[in-house]
């Protein structure tokens, strides 16, 4: 099959040809798939929404390797395609390569920042979000000992685990964090086995709340934490249909709405910097069927307070992106 396929209406994928039409939108997506039930399928369901509410097509893609990434961007700006949309921090070097070459593509890139008169760079408050879970995991944790589990150890994931320790210690000053990250290449997002291994040492060292920040790896994090009988904490998409139960929440990043509203933007995309966090519906925590039963009113009422808080500017969440440090967690 080619590496580049086209969206149509809701369902169907065909093979991507010369020729797209100027007004079709296109999103690349990141190393692990569109399916990883994670950050990729977040963004490829704001693209899949945008396509069945509006009778459009898009084109989309998924790479296999890092080498792929500037072939992969030219490719869609050569056919026209606009706006082009990029999940994931890893399309910032060749984006910044690329963008000055078509100056009249508008693109997005999503988790990272890239300075172009064409583009659109969407960054989140994910250390928001996780101060919610986090207040969420000291409250459900039995014994005041929860973990963090994350994909490849950069600053972004560093800024997740930073801002879940301090709810954590919010609510229970004396309570211990595990933090370990999978690894220090792109493969850590899609090693569920590795995330097992984990999650089995961290439920060792008494921890009975297990929050994944990992793509694809924490697919592993949940399904052995469910096995083993203790809650985990899914991230980006909502994933407590995965192990309804078990999953305490998801955090969500809503990087299905960054898509939606590059794609419904069109070419008329708003350039430069968007921040998404908690006074913008970019963060929160999921709530459904699948884990009404496991949050109480007093864990609702006390995350609804912290919300207003933070999105106010009275709670300020510690960004790990901002000096690289922690107070809240050791690395």
């Amino acid at each position: 099959m080619s590496l580049f396929t086209k969206f149509l209406g809701a369902s169907t994928a065909l093979a991507l040809t010369a020729g797209a039409a100027m007004a079709d939108p296109a999103v690349i997506f990141d190393l692990g798939g569109k399916f990883d039930k994670s950050f990729n399928e977040a963004a490829f369901t704001g693209a899949q929404r945008w396509a069945e509410e509006t009778g459009g097509s898009f084109a989309e893609t998924e790479i296999t390797s890092d080498a792929q990434r500037e072939q992969a961007i030219r490719r869609f700006a050569e056919d026209g395609y606009n706006p082009i949309v990029m999940a994931g921090f890893s399309w910032g070097t060749p984006l910044a390569t690329v963008a000055a070459d078509y100056p009249d593509i508008k693109f997005t890139i999503i988790d990272s920042v890239t300075d172009a008169p064409n583009v659109r760079s969407v960054v989140f408050n994910e250390h928001e979000g996780s101060y919610l879970v986090g207040m969420l995991a000291a409250m459900a944790s039995e014994d005041g000992t929860v973990g963090f589990i994350g994909g490849m150890d950069i600053p972004l994931i560093r800024k997740f685990a930073c801002g879940y320790a301090q709810g954590v210690l919010a609510v229970n000053p004396d309570a211990t964090v595990i933090a370990n990250m999978t690894g220090t290449t792109p493969a850590a997002w899609n090693d569920p086995v590795k995330g097992s291994e984990l999650t089995l040492g961290q439920i060792s060292q008494g921890a009975d709340v297990i929050y994944a920040a990992a793509g694809g790896t924490g697919v592993g994090v949940l399904q052995t934490a469910a096995d083993q009988g203790v809650y985990s904490i899914g991230v980006d998409s909502n994933q407590n249909y995965m192990q309804p139960g078990s999953v305490l929440t998801s955090m969500l990043k809503r990087v299905d709405n960054a898509v939606y509203d590059a794609f419904s933007a069109g070419t008329d995309v708003e350039v430069g910097l968007q921040v998404m966090g908690l006074d913008n519906d970019g963060v929160g925590y999921a709530l459904d069927e699948y884990n009404e039963e496991l949050i109480t009113d007093e864990m609702k009422a006390a995350v609804e307070e912290a919300t207003a808080q933070i999105a106010s500017g009275e709670l300020m969440v510690h960004d790990y992106m901002s000096d690289e440090t922690c107070p809240a967690l050791d690395f």
